[in-house]
This record gives structure tokens, sequence and C-alpha cells, in this order.
């Protein structure tokens, strides 16, 4: 039984970098958020939750994890909804609990996949693909937001700044995208151009340089072209879903919390929602937790500061669904991966399969 991959030791340079994420989230949690609103006062508007308002809560949070299983399976032909629920939960819950915890998901995304037959060349191509989608959606959101904000009259010179650089990220990578992939060439001057920039990181290092990044762009341009030709619209129709899916599970945190169309309309906590997602991209905490949090409250309570106590509660509620939720599923995940014998194949078998068919299946 294959254990997780890309291990690394722990560093006193780790170890200072897990207290200082912590001293950051208890900062946030004691310090900051207390001053929008009372703990006491934030939980007794948790606690007039109705049955049948918790219960629809619920249902949209499901909701949303099966949207991202939906968006994970169009990036891997041939990996069946259970291994996807597993996958995605048990990897979500690395990134979510540990400083890092991106990069040390990744490697646990190989040994996962590795254990079911997939090879290198497939998990690659699976990471690439869902980060590159996921990139360009989270890029796409505020521009989005902005012409919601337009059409509902509360369009502010903040988002429209923000949204602007926005684009120009987004532009920046659509181009480079578009590039990579109309020219091998090009794509194998990015892979030796990273390889130069890697190697001298890790010369400082005292580490030894890589090399053949330059042929392996090339590989991953040409199977990445195979996969988007017959899976693009698959791949774009659910990764927007469970972005969609997410907001709706704020929204509805909002309007069952008391906060009504009124006070927060959903085109600004759309925006809110849009540009509290690229913190998610700042790895200072893991998954963020903390500073996203306080993203999504102060940008709330700026369109409404009488019910601050109650936006503080949708907050929170809403990321107890979608983000605490997520470690206890992902524990549950991993045990079901490592003894659920069944979805293992020989290495022999797994050594054959260097290619899974991305046609349609």
């Amino acid at each position: 039984m294959p254990e997780p991959k890309g291990r690394t030791r722990l560093t006193w340079k780790r170890i200072v970098g897990y207290v200082i994420s912590v001293a950051i989230v208890v900062a946030i949690f004691a310090w900051a958020i207390p001053k929008y609103a009372d703990y006491h006062d934030v939980i007794s508007a948790i606690r007039t939750l109705t049955p049948l308002e918790l219960w629809s809560l619920v249902a949209a949070t499901i909701f949303n994890l099966v949207t991202y299983w939906w968006a994970n399976q169009a990036a891997m032909p041939g990996m069946g909804i259970g291994k996807a629920a597993v996958l995605t939960q048990t990897t979500t819950s690395v990134a979510n609990t540990l400083p890092a915890g991106g990069a040390i998901a990744i490697g646990l995304t190989y040994s996962i996949l590795d254990s079911w037959g997939f090879t290198g060349t497939n998990v690659a191509l699976y990471v690439g693909v869902t980060g590159i989608w996921n990139i360009f959606t989270k890029l796409g959101l505020p521009m989005l937001a902005l012409v919601f904000l337009a059409l509902s009259g509360h369009l502010t010179p903040a988002y429209i700044v923000a949204a602007v650089v926005g684009l120009a990220f987004l532009g920046a990578a659509v181009v480079l995208f578009a590039l990579l992939f109309r020219s091998e060439t090009f794509a194998i001057r990015i892979g030796n151009a990273l390889v130069r920039v890697v190697s001298w990181f890790r010369g400082l290092l005292r580490k030894p340089r890589v090399t053949g990044w330059g042929e392996g762009a090339a590989r991953f341009r040409r199977d990445t072209i195979t996969l988007v030709r017959y899976r693009w619209i698959r791949l774009t129709l659910f990764t927007v879903l469970s972005q969609l899916a997410l907001f709706f599970v704020l929204l509805l945190s909002l309007r069952h919390m008391g906060v009504s169309e009124h006070e927060v309309s959903s085109a600004e906590a759309f925006a809110v929602f849009a540009f509290s997602r690229l913190l998610s991209a700042v790895p200072i905490t893991p998954g963020g937790v903390g500073l996203i949090d306080l993203g999504y409250i102060g940008g709330l309570t700026a369109f409404d500061s009488l019910e601050k106590a109650q936006i503080v509660a949708a907050v929170l509620l809403f990321r107890a669904l979608t983000y605490g939720i997520q470690i206890p599923i992902g524990g549950f995940t991993y045990v079901i991966w490592r003894v659920k014998s069944d979805w293992r194949r020989p290495a022999d078998v797994a050594a054959q399969r260097e290619r899974v068919s991305y046609f349609p299946a």
C-alpha cells in the first residue's frame, strides 16, 4: 500500500512558519473579528436558525461538494464519482489544515492517483488543467461582479480598480496559455526558462540543477490539447458551477441570518465573494483561514454597518460549512482510500497505463 509521496522534513524554518500562521489566525479571531461584533451576539444569531434553514444550508453545502467532484472528474477521464469524492475531499482537507498545504496536497494527489493506476503523466495533466481552470475562474469572477454591481447601481471606484487589476492578470494568463498551446517551440522555451529560474534558486540552496523541463512542457502541451479539445465544455461548466454553488451557500447564510436583499444585495454579496476568493491564493495561513473570513466580514459590513452581528454570524456559518467541515470529511475519505483495496491496481498494470483515453466515455 503506497505511502503519500513528497514528504518533507520538519525544519526550524517550517516550525517558525507554522507558529506564525497560528499566531495570525488567533489574532484575527481573538482580536480583529470581535471589533466587528461580539461573539455572544454572533452565537445568538446562529441559534435563531430553524431546522428547515439548517437543512437547506446542509443541502446547499453537499451540492457544492459534488460540483467539485464533477469538475475533477472532467479533468481525469476514467475516474468515477466515488474516487473523485475521495481524492477531492482528502487533498482539500490537507490543503486546508497545513501551512503550504497546497504543495503537500499535490504530493498526496500523486499517491492516491498512482495507487489507482494513473501515472505521473496523468497526474501532471490533472493538476495542471484543474489549476489553470481554477485560476481563470477566480480571475474572471471579479469581472462578472463588476457587471452585476453596474447593473444594480452600486459600482464604486475601489471595485473598478480591483477589477481592472484582475482583468490585467486574467488577460496575461490567457495570452500566456494561448501562446503555450499554439506553439510547441514556445512551450519548450517556457520550460527552459523555468529550468533556469528554478536551477538558480536551487543553486542558492546548494542543490543540483533541474533538467528536461523543456521537453516536459512540450509533452504537457500535447496532452493538454487532447484533453481540452474533448473536455473543455465540462471543465468550464463544472468549474464555474462549483464557484457559483459556493457563493449560493454564502448568500443563503446571509439570508437565513436575517440580512435582507435591501441591506446587502445579491450583487454586493457576489462582489465581496469574488474578490475574497482571490485571497485564497495567498498562502499565509492554511486554506486562507482567518484572512478570508476577515475579508468577507470587512467587505460585507462595508455595505451594511447596522447588521454586523448577523453578517459575522453568516460568514462564520458559511466558513464552517465550506471550510471547517471539509477537514473531518477529508479524514474520513483518507481512511476510505487506505482501506478500499478493490480500487487499487497492481503496479505492472499501472505501468502499462502511461496514458488514459482522453476521449469522452
